[in-house]
């Protein structure tokens, strides 16, 4: 599981002094692209998943963080990274003028020189690095299939267990907290058994989600957040929904990421930990 975000933050693989390694961007950026098969991916428009701003051309320093927020560039600039790798980008608002909040956001970002790339779905569904399937390790789950289809892709993953609902509730729980995160359920999970899980992460809970569960025999679905239309029908249809919190249940996958152009380049990397509170 990955360290905590406490731990995590501004803190670096070459903490101790030693002489930063120095990577070509165009190198990163196509070891990003072919491990998430980022063009081969579909996604919401929005997105505009892989490189969104360049630098000058070299990286000696990553920094990661769940969104491209004004808060979570700031601080990648005081880490002192020229690369900051996030899941929700910077054009989830569509075309906005470069005023007020815009402009500062981009007047950081180009006066650093500090490089921006995002991963959404490609992130999400990533059998290794991806928030769902992290998230399930989290939870001690280990998932058979994939579930939450969008277009010609399983964003999400499910498998089947059985124990105890509160039990797996309880876990989800204590992952949510370290990310300053809470859980609610759809419905008690006292008295009840977990047999088939399913899980989304983010915005998971949908029309759509909760129509797959039924029909796929899903008795518990984690997600990071819904409509309050899903509860009403989780409750009706007798589905225990988790919802752990948007945020937190999408900390993970970044972190995969840092963790792995450390382990392919040797670049020191941060966890910004920034909660949004949903």
């Amino acid at each position: 599981m990955s360290t905590p975000a406490t731990d995590r933050i501004l803190a670096s693989a070459s903490g101790n002094g030693s002489t930063l390694p120095s990577v070509p961007l165009r190198d990163i950026v196509s070891a990003l692209d072919a491990e998430l098969r980022t063009s081969e991916i579909p996604d919401y428009p929005g997105a505009v998943n892989g490189l969104q701003v360049a630098n000058p051309g070299t990286v000696h320093r990553v920094a990661v963080a769940v969104d491209a927020s004004r808060a979570a560039i700031t601080e990648a600039v005081i880490s002192g990274a020229d690369l900051l790798i996030v899941h929700h980008g910077l054009f989830w608002s569509g075309v906005q003028p470069l005023v007020g909040v815009q402009y500062e956001k981009y007047r950081s970002i180009l006066s650093s020189g500090l490089a921006v790339y995002a991963s959404h779905l490609p992130l999400d569904l990533h059998a290794g690095h991806g928030n769902n399937a992290r998230l399930a390790q989290a939870l001690g789950l280990t998932p058979d299939g994939g579930f939450a289809r969008f277009k010609s892709v399983d964003i999400g993953v499910t498998g089947t267990a059985n124990e105890p609902t509160n039990e797996l509730v309880n876990r989800v729980q204590a992952f949510s907290a370290r990310y300053g995160g809470s859980v609610r359920t759809s419905i008690p999970a006292q008295g009840r058994r977990t047999h088939r899980w399913a899980i989304c992460t983010g915005g998971g809970a949908s029309s759509e989600t909760l129509r797959e569960a039924r029909d796929r025999g899903v008795d518990t679905l984690i997600v990071g957040e819904g409509p309050h239309h899903t509860t009403v029908d989780a409750i009706e249809h007798d589905l225990c929904v988790v919802y752990a919190g948007h945020y937190a249940t999408e900390t993970l996958g970044v972190q995969s990421l840092g963790a792995f152009l450390e382990t392919r380049f040797g670049l020191p990397w941060s966890f910004l930990h920034l909660p949004t509170g949903s």
